[in-house]
Order: C-alpha cells, then sequence, then structure tokens
C-alpha cells in the first residue's frame, strides 16, 4: 500500500476466529523468480510463507505493497532475513471494531514452511481487547501467539511475561501462576532470568508461604542449572541438587536429575579411582531411590547392571557396587542372583572385601562346604595374605577341626612370603594354648626363634613359660636373649628386654637375681651429634639421649687398647 491509498475491506464484520482471518484483511503476493507465495494479515499483523525460504533478492520486489520495505536487514543472531515494514490499517468498520492502527516493527523470519512474523500491534489488539473486558479474546491472541511462534524462546519471555501480567490486572492470580511456572518450565535458563524476576515479584506480592518457598526452591534450582553449566562434573552440585529435588518428592523430577547427573557427558575425565568415588556414588544414590522411595525393583537392578558395565573394571573397581548389588538381590529373597553377582565380581576384579563378604553370607547360610572352596579360591588368588588364613583356621575352630585348624596354620607358617607372619604364629601358638597342649606351644615358639630373634618374641616365649609356672625356664630364656642381642647393634632392643627382665624378677626373683638385673641395667646419658642438611653442609648439632650398658664400657676400653696396640706396632714397625 502507498501513502494515501486505501486498504479494501469487507463490508461484513469481520470473524473472531484466530486461525482464519477474514479475505478483507489480508493480501497475497506470489515471487515472480521462485515458488514462495506471502500472505500478509492486516489485523494479526502477521506475514506467512507457504513455501520454503527464498533466496533474499529473489522476494524482495514480491513483499505486499501493505509492507514499506524501507530495507532489508539480516539478523544477527540467525542467518535469516529481516524486514522494517509500516503498516498502514485498514479503514471504515473494521478500523473502528479492531483499533488497527499504523505503527512500525521489526520482525524476523522464524520458520520454514510456515513463516511467522509476530509484532507489537499483536501486544496492541490484546490489550485493546482486554480493555474492552473481552479477557476470552485477549486470552486466546496470547495462546494463539505462543502457537504460532513455538520454538523462539527469546521471544517467548517477553510474551508469557504480558500475558500474566494480563491476568495479573485481571486478578486472575492462579492463571498468572500457571503461566509463569509453565514458561518456567520450558524457557531456556539464559532467556528466563527477567521472566524469573517477574515471577519473585509476583509470589512476594500475592503469594502465601507455599508459594514463596516454590520460589525459592526454583532459585536455587537456577542456580544449580547456572553451576552445571558451567563445570557439569562438579558432583558436588549435582549431590546438593538432587538433595533439594528428593525434598519435594517429585518422583518423575528427582529420576530426571539423577539421568543427568550419570549421563556419559559427566564421566569423570580421568580413568582414576580417586577421581571416579563420587560420580559412583550418584549411581549407588539413584539405585537406594528407585529402591527405597520409588519401589522400583526392576529399574533398580538395571541401575546395578549398568553401573558394572560403567566401571572400567581393567583399571580399577568399587567393592561397594558389588556388594550393595549382592545386598539388594538378597532383600528379594534372590540367592542365586546375588551368588552370580559376587561369583562375577570374583571373576572380574577379585579383592579381600568381596571375598570376605561373599564366604560372611554363606556362612550365615550354613554352607559350609561353599565356604571352604572359597577360602581355597582366595588362598590361590593371595597366598600371602596372612588375614585370610586366620579366618580359614578360625572357621575350622568354631567347627571344632583341629586337625583341619592345624593343617591351615602349617601351610600358612610354611609360605615364603606373608604379609604379617607374626598374626600367623601368634593365631597357632594361642591356639594350642587354648587346646592345652603346652609342648606343642613351646615347638612353634622354638620354630619361631629359629626364624627371627625379635625381641619380642623372646619377650612372648618368656611370658608364656611364666604362665606355665616354669620360672627357671623363664629366666633362661631372658638370659639367653640378653646375650644374644647385641649391646651396640640392638641397644633399644635391649633396653625393652630388660626392662621386661626386671619385671619379672621383682615379681619372681630373689634379691640376688634382682642385684643381678641392677648391675646390668643401662645408664641414660645426653650426648651430642652433628646434623647435615641434604646437601652435605653442617646444620650444627642436636642433643639426645641415649642408653650405655655396663658391657659396652668394658667393650669400648678393649677398643681403645686395641687402637693403642696397633699405632705402637705402626711406630715401632718404622
Amino acid at each position: 500500500m502507498r501513502a494515501g491509498r486505501r486498504t479494501r475491506t469487507s463490508s461484513s464484520a469481520p470473524a473472531r476466529s484466530l486461525s482464519a482471518p477474514s479475505t478483507s484483511t489480508t493480501r497475497t503476493r506470489k515471487c515472480g523468480r521462485c515458488t514462495s507465495t506471502w500472505r500478509f494479515d492486516t489485523r494479526m499483523s502477521i506475514l506467512r510463507a507457504t513455501s520454503p525460504i527464498a533466496p533474499l533478492d529473489c522476494c524482495r520486489a514480491s513483499v505486499p505493497s501493505g509492507l514499506s520495505t524501507s530495507s532489508w536487514k539480516r539478523d544477527c543472531r540467525t542467518t535469516l532475513p529481516c524486514v522494517d515494514f509500516t503498516l498502514v490499517g485498514s479503514s471504515g468498520s473494521h478500523a473502528k471494531k479492531h483499533g488497527t492502527v499504523t505503527s512500525s516493527s521489526k520482525c524476523r523470519l522464524v520458520r520454514l514452511n510456515e513463516l511467522v512474523l509476530f509484532s507489537r500491534p499483536m501486544y496492541r489488539w490484546a490489550k485493546f481487547e482486554e480493555k474492552q473486558s473481552e479477557l476470552g479474546n485477549a486470552r486466546e491472541i496470547y495462546e494463539k501467539a505462543l502457537e504460532v511462534m513455538e520454538g523462539e524462546q527469546e521471544a517467548h519471555a517477553p510474551l508469557y511475561i504480558a500475558f500474566a501480567e494480563m491476568e495479573e490486572r485481571s486478578r486472575e492470580y492462579d492463571r498468572a501462576r500457571a503461566i509463569y511456572k509453565y514458561a518456567l518450565d520450558r524457557i531456556s535458563k539464559a532467556d528466563a532470568k527477567r521472566l524469573f524476576t517477574k515471577f519473585i515479584q509476583f509470589e512476594k506480592q500475592f503469594g502465601d508461604r507455599d508459594a514463596i518457598e516454590y520460589i525459592i526452591m526454583s532459585k536455587r534450582r537456577f542456580q544449580y542449572e547456572e553451576q552445571l553449566a558451567e563445570d557439569p562434573t562438579n558432583y558436588d552440585v549435582w549431590f546438593d541438587y538432587l538433595r533439594l529435588e528428593e525434598s519435594t518428592g517429585e518422583a518423575a523430577r528427582i529420576r530426571e536429575v539423577y539421568e543427568r547427573a550419570i549421563g556419559s557427558a559427566n564421566l569423570p575425565p580421568v580413568a582414576e579411582k580417586v577421581y571416579w568415588s563420587r560420580y559412583i556414588f550418584l549411581w549407588i544414590n539413584y539405585a537406594l531411590f528407585e529402591e527405597l522411595a520409588a519401589k522400583d525393583i526392576d529399574r533398580t537392578r538395571q541401575i546395578y547392571q549398568t553401573l558394572l558395565k560403567v566401571i572400567p573394571h581393567d583399571k580399577f573397581s568399587f567393592n561397594k557396587a558389588w556388594t550393595l548389588f549382592a545386598h539388594f538381590e538378597i532383600r528379594q529373597h534372590n540367592l542365586s542372583a546375588a551368588r552370580k553377582v559376587l561369583g562375577h565380581a570374583i571373576g572380574m576384579a577379585p579383592s579381600d572385601k568381596i571375598f570376605d563378604f561373599y564366604i560372611d553370607l554363606e556362612v550365615q547360610l550354613g554352607n559350609i562346604d561353599r565356604c571352604r572352596e572359597l577360602f581355597q579360591r582366595w588362598l590361590q588368588w593371595r597366598p600371602d595374605n596372612c588375614k585370610a588364613w586366620v579366618k580359614f583356621s578360625e572357621l575350622e575352630a568354631e567347627l571344632q577341626e583341629p586337625e583341619r585348624v592345624r593343617g591351615v596354620l602349617e601351610i600358612a607358617v610354611n609360605q615364603p612370603a606373608l604379609d604379617m607372619p607374626e598374626l600367623v604364629w601368634k593365631t597357632y601358638i594361642d591356639y594350642e594354648v587354648e587346646l592345652g597342649e603346652p609342648a606343642r606351644a613351646r615347638a612353634l615358639y622354638k620354630r619361631l626363634l629359629d626364624r627371627t630373634k625379635h625381641v619380642k618374641v623372646w619377650i612372648s616365649f618368656a611370658q608364656f613359660e611364666t604362665e606355665a609356672g616354669r620360672i627357671p625356664a623363664a629366666r633362661a630364656v631372658f638370659k639367653e636373649a640378653f646375650a644374644f642381642l647385641k649391646p651396640v647393634e640392638t641397644t633399644e632392643e635391649r633396653v625393652i628386654l630388660i626392662e621386661a627382665w626386671r619385671d619379672f624378677e621383682e615379681e619372681y626373683g630373689s634379691e640376688a637375681d634382682q642385684d643381678e638385673i641392677r648391675k646390668n641395667m643401662p645408664a641414660r646419658v645426653k650426648k651430642r651429634r652433628k646434623i647435615e642438611t641434604g646437601d652435605g653442609s653442617d646444620a650444627g648439632y642436636e642433643e639426645f639421649y641415649d642408653y650405655v650398658f655396663p658391657d659396652m664400657k668394658q667393650m669400648r676400653a678393649g677398643m681403645k687398647l686395641l687402637q693403642a696396640a696397633r699405632k705402637w706396632k705402626e711406630v715401632s714397625g718404622q
């Protein structure tokens, strides 16, 4: 339309249908160089294209005359063309009825098959209907606008705000609240800041306690989403987010957040156990939620199975995942499935905790033969594990099988390498003492002393003889140990031994025995020694306390005499 030219209108009143505008307010134009057909609705300010978008230069001349193409531009955010146009309103009864005015708007082409350009006159039309107390028509306009602008998130936010403000002015607070909630659930977080601010203001003014709690919770959700957008592997934020959702009790939303948290995009960046721990606990919490809160047994089993597939067992494993899965199957009274899970654990990622858990389970079920088989597999896998040997012997002891106990412990003490051999020997000796076999226990002590001369073994042997009432034998053990421990090389061990010997003589010895011990007691002497740094430079001196035994003085005197004799020989030889 050019200036001074009037828009052709119909004498009859236009229909109210938004999907089918009257022919009197519609102009069409077809491009001469392509197949695009453009239709402009002067009542709704909507420009539609019935075919895909054509080249810009091609369709420029095909814009309806009702639009003044003062300039064509490209939107900086998309590759779609924009047009500045001027809408010349209808005249006559149509203008009086619908309040069409002349305005300028900038609209963006947003769809391919049905192109929709939504401009400010649509808002004016909705406000006009609101002023005329036609709230139904105004709502219909907003709803139609949201329908035809589907996919335009940045355009939706102001539209939702206008829609909610209209309901607020109409004192339809429940409707306004529903619009805000609906919008926040569908608009991206980056585009919802203004909408969220408006919602907070609305709830503070018109909301009750529950509504305010809801908006606070929505604000916290918004904060968590922003943090996760920056770092999706921040598992502490995921845990806080999930606690927030679990406090609401909405199973669908909780499940959605869990699925997002354990997604493949959130896998730890490094295949090391220390980085995977918190990620694995997300899976475990998800499984516990499905079992205990949602009561979905099949989904729980599926979560555990998927978790065990996600863990890289060739590099590390998580015993807790296997044992929790087995506990779950036991709670479902499915023992065969629990045994199958633990069997897979032993085959894929054996560990002491898995064997210990499996054996305890079979002990509770009374399957002794299966327990023995598991112990054998455990010790074949780790023959140096002293705790496994001790647990095996304790099982046989509870079953009152002394020959089996001795057999197990004999095999254990004859192993070429043990991580804690003193534990096996102590268990063996204590078991013989418990059975009332002092001769066997004494023989075990002597066998142990053939392998090690540790001061604690000597003291334990002496205490055993004392408890058996063999005081002279105990004193003989102390004397043998004191003679064996060299005064220079094992000063600290010698001090421990002689203090234990002194306590023994004070309780069981005579005055002569006690005097002998006093003569052999060491003197506590303060000394100084030189300190050197890592590079060998002098760092001064430090004081320390040392123990000097009487026989050490004699040895030092002999050493001085020997050194003097060597010097005299060297001088006389010259």
